[in-house]
């Protein structure tokens, strides 16, 4: 009997980029990729300003240099593997993957509020290593404070094994402050305040809750304090809201929809409550009427799971920050459980399945949702 072999070949393309000078402080990372570009980010040191506070300590403040490359050309759905450093060390080199340009299975993760309890988010990081997604969302409140070097020191840190081989898409939080080493470190599509990207059969939209960093006035009184805060940001919300519209109309043929931002539009927080009603109150049947499937947010410390006519609204805020309690469920209340966790999501042919994961691996939820008609 004459034996046939079928020799497999598989070939990682190499990307050589010099890198003489300052050494690696943050990344390399990846960022903005489509199934034909990708770019890769890092960040070395520029310089070590102090400042002097009133009781004497002086506390150095390093300042970073940005650095990035663009590639184009690129294969859809292939491995490309990269060196920075092009000097033989580990530390300029990773692997990035292009996005699919066909409908096919694919897999991503879910998490938020990271910025406190390094330990604990670097738990929850390991574990997304270990399931291979093909990006990461965070869903804000990445760092303690976004205007603190030290605190994206911290983040950077802690994912650089996660984020120099898997992109990372980031959401505005309250603790980002709007801040400039935000619109530094990430290179985001359209104007990175809010934006979308499409993998496959998928739809992906980053709203941002916050607006801009402004301080009320100490002038305003307690009685005009709501109608300061509602009239400053009324504009910035009705223009992201029409451009949400434009988003949704565009993409109607979509299999699925998931739209992120970092505040909910319900809590089980006894405190936030009349925030989100005021939240939902804006957007109305908004999410309903263009069929959006899951809307992810971050903010409520813990795992919650609500569901109206047909949406399913998760709030995934478990990467790190300390818990909060679950003192008021809500009518449309499905699921909540007070732990640490991520959520890590299988795009199908025919539908999506979305299994909850808490900090020891187990399963705490799982959803499945149907492919849009």
């Amino acid at each position: 009997m004459r034996k046939i072999f079928f020799i497999i070949l598989i070939v990682i393309t190499t990307l050589n980029f010099g890198q003489e000078k300052s050494e690696i402080i943050f990344g390399p990372y990846i960022q903005q990729i489509t199934s034909k570009s990708a770019t890769i980010c890092w960040s070395t040191l520029e310089s070590e300003p102090s400042i002097t506070y009133p009781d004497g300590n002086v506390k150095p403040i390093r300042e970073y240099k940005q650095h990035s490359i663009h590639l184009g050309r690129l294969r859809p759905g292939t491995k490309y593997s990269y060196d920075i450093l092009n000097n033989g060390s580990v530390e300029g080199k990773g692997v990035l993957k292009t996005f699919p340009d066909k409908i096919e299975p694919f897999k991503f993760v879910v998490l938020g509020d990271t910025r406190s309890r390094h330990d604990i988010h670097k738990k929850i990081v390991s574990r997304i290593i270990e399931k291979d997604p093909l990006f990461v969302i965070n869903t804000g409140d990445m760092v303690g404070n976004g205007r603190d070097i030290n605190d994206w020191e911290h983040f950077f840190k802690i994912n650089k094994e996660l984020m120099r081989n898997i992109p990372y898409y980031p959401v505005l939080g309250n603790h980002e402050k709007d801040s400039p080493y935000y619109y530094d470190f990430f290179d985001l599509p359209n104007n990175e305040r809010y934006y979308y990207f499409t993998v496959g059969d998928a739809l992906f939209v980053i709203l941002d809750s916050e607006g801009e960093e402004i301080s009320k006035p100490s002038y305003i009184s307690d009685e005009n304090s709501d109608k300061f805060w509602e009239d400053s940001f009324s504009e910035y919300f009705t223009t992201q809201k029409k451009w949400l519209t434009k988003v949704l109309e565009l993409h109607k043929e979509v299999g699925y929809i998931f739209v992120f931002q970092h505040q909910p539009l319900y809590s089980i927080k006894k405190s936030r409550v009349k925030d989100t009603d005021k939240r939902r109150k804006f957007w109305g049947d908004f999410f309903e009427r263009y069929n959006v499937q899951v809307f992810m947010n971050g903010h409520d410390h813990h795992y919650h799971h609500a569901f109206k006519n047909g949406v399913h609204y998760i709030t995934t805020a478990g990467g790190g920050a300390g818990l909060y309690e679950t003192d008021a469920p809500q009518p449309e209340t499905v699921k909540y459980n007070k732990i640490e966790h991520f959520v890590l999501v299988n795009i199908n042919n025919n539908n999506a399945v979305l299994d909850v994961i808490d900090i020891n691996g187990n399963e705490i939820d799982k959803i499945t949702i149907d492919r849009r008609k």
